[in-house]
């Protein structure tokens, strides 16, 4: 059991959210939905291993970039398709990140890009650096050319 549970406050749409990212991410499970008669107050729901928390709060509060979710993705056909479904009705971002569709900022990192980046050469990972900060999704294959320019 994971000691520490991130809490995501939604105006009414917790469990709306809960089963969006159930479509989106392979591993999850709904642990539990509490409802105050026909209204739901809090979710529980795991994706990739890693717990959460829907609360329906109301209005006061609203998502910002200053939390979000690091999505590792070891291929390109992964960050295309995290990319691709978790910005559906949200918006893109720069250097990968994106805010879906009820506010709550992703990054969708390819692997790739740390490996890149932590090389010795630091002309070569100045290179991808740069590379990267033109980007809102994350191309592997561009970074790869800009790791491998003479």
């Amino acid at each position: 059991m994971q000691s520490i549970t991130p809490c995501l406050w939604f105006d009414g749409k917790a469990e709306d959210a809960m089963k969006f990212y159930r479509s989106i991410f392979k591993s999850t499970k709904v642990l539990s939905v509490h409802r105050q008669g026909k209204k739901v107050l809090v979710v529980f729901f795991r994706l990739n291993g890693l717990e959460f928390m829907g609360l329906n709060g109301g209005p006061n509060f609203k998502f910002n970039p200053a939390v979000s979710f690091l999505v590792s993705c070891k291929s390109q056909r992964e960050v295309d398709t995290y990319w691709k479904k978790l910005s559906k009705g949200g918006a893109e971002g720069q250097c990968g990140w994106l805010t879906d569709k009820y506010g709550l900022s992703w990054q969708i990192v390819p692997t790739a890009l740390g490996e890149l980046m932590g090389d010795k050469d630091k002309k070569k990972s100045d290179r991808v650096f740069q590379a990267m900060m033109k980007m809102t999704k994350i191309d592997i294959k561009a970074l790869k050319s800009a790791y491998n320019q003479k």
